[in-house]
């Protein structure tokens, strides 16, 4: 789905109609009046948003029908918030996105809906693989969809905590969904953050990527497996997709590599990288020499690392993570029958939790090297100081912020 790097968990949100429109809603149920007199401000808050969503053509009837009986859910605000602390490895992420049994139950999926795969990637010319590995990431082939009503996760992330604005935007195209017919209110379910469906689309994706596969009148991504492959493969041919180029492949660098070089944001035609030595690791040759390209070391230096190209940057815009996008495109290499990862993780060098990091930071100033915010995020800035620190202390200059740097600048060494 198109979404920020936040939405990653359970949520759910609520609103309930108030008796204030009793003169043009059918009734609510008892349990819903009861939570409607309780909670005055959500009221008040509902009768506002009411009139904007109309503004937006959406109807009365369709707003008090997707309304009722909806109330604050706090398990939605309770999740939005606390958003887990740990750092999960990459490898640990992989281990289970790109296990046996997923490999397995995808192949089965593959063998059911290969014709249809087959129609999407000619007619998207969009790899059929990366398309069933999506939606095995999302929802497990449709094994989890989500049990939130969307309509009250949005409402309530809309109506209070730090995703206002999101909210309030998703909730509005929520609405409209419902305004065309796709789907009842009743069926509308998804995770707390409004993803839906078998491939996890939020509102705002599916209003402008979902179709029609099947020609029922209807863009079902939550019953209608073609529906949501094709919108799939519409969302990701419309972000950039090359038709009949990889994603990236692993591969080797050589000995002496300036590791400076490693970063999503830092692009080579591929015979540079060629020329300074770089290898695929499984053996093979590259197929083209002009393709634009970078290095990256989810692990750093010690870890594998991956030439990737501009489909692996397509995926990004599905869920901008270096570790999703990693595993969309392993676990589409392993349903053609190709290989895993081939390198070794450095496992005894964990990633740092966002604490850890700020942690870093202020070691970072305290010792000269750093001069930017203190905020947890690795960009290009701190990259670069860990880098200068790395080369005074005589090791890889790679700029990975693992357990052991944090470990050598707390010593001071």
């Amino acid at each position: 789905m198109r979404r920020f790097s936040w939405i990653c968990g359970p949520l759910a949100g609520a609103v309930l109609f108030m008796t204030a429109f009793a003169a043009t809603v059918v009734s609510a149920p008892d349990n819903a009046a009861a939570a409607t007199t309780s909670s005055p401000a959500f009221q008040r808050w509902v009768k506002q948003f009411r009139k904007r969503a109309r503004r937006a053509g959406v109807s009365y009837k369709t707003f008090d029908r997707a309304f009722r009986g909806v109330k604050p859910n706090p398990d939605v605000i309770k999740a939005a918030n606390n958003q887990p602390e740990f750092a999960r490895p990459v490898w640990k992420y992989l281990e289970t996105a790109v296990s046996d049994v997923r490999v397995e139950k995808g192949q089965v999926q593959f063998a059911e809906w290969k014709k249809t795969l087959a129609r999407l990637q000619k007619r998207y010319g969009v790899d059929k693989y990366i398309i069933l590995s999506i939606w095995g990431m999302e929802s497990s082939f449709g094994s989890y969809k989500g049990t939130h009503n969307v309509i009250e996760a949005l409402a309530t992330l809309a109506y209070r905590g730090r995703r206002k604005r999101f909210g309030r935007t998703q909730l509005l195209a929520a609405l409209k969904i419902l305004q065309r017919g796709d789907i009842p209110a009743s069926q509308m379910m998804g995770s707390w953050a409004g993803a839906m469906g078998h491939t996890q689309f939020i509102p705002t994706t599916y209003n402008g990527y979902a179709v029609d596969y099947n020609g029922d009148g209807r863009r079902d991504i939550w019953n209608t497996v073609s529906d949501a492959l094709a919108s799939t493969g519409n969302y990701l041919r419309r972000s950039g997709w090359r038709r009949g180029e990889p994603w990236g492949h692993e591969v080797l660098l050589p000995k002496g590599f300036k590791y400076s070089l490693a970063s999503k944001s830092h692009r080579k035609p591929l015979a540079e990288w060629v020329a300074l030595g770089v290898k695929r690791a499984d053996g093979k040759k590259f197929d083209s020499w002009s393709r634009s390209s970078s290095i990256i070391l989810p692990a750093g230096a010690k870890g594998p690392a991956f030439i990737i190209f501009k489909n692996f940057r397509t995926i990004l815009r599905y869920n901008n993570s270096i570790a999703y996008a990693l595993a969309v495109s392993k676990l589409a290499d392993r349903l053609r029958g190709r290989k895993g990862v081939i390198g070794t993780w450095p496992q005894n060098d964990r990633p740092l939790t966002k604490v850890q990091k700020k942690e870093l930071q202020k070691l970072l100033v305290r010792r000269g090297y750093y001069r930017g915010r203190i905020d947890g995020r690795i960009g290009n800035g701190t990259a670069a100081a860990i880098r200068k620190y790395q080369r005074r202390i005589g090791v890889v200059a790679d700029g990975y912020p693992g357990a052991q740097l944090l470990g050598r600048l707390r010593r001071g060494s």
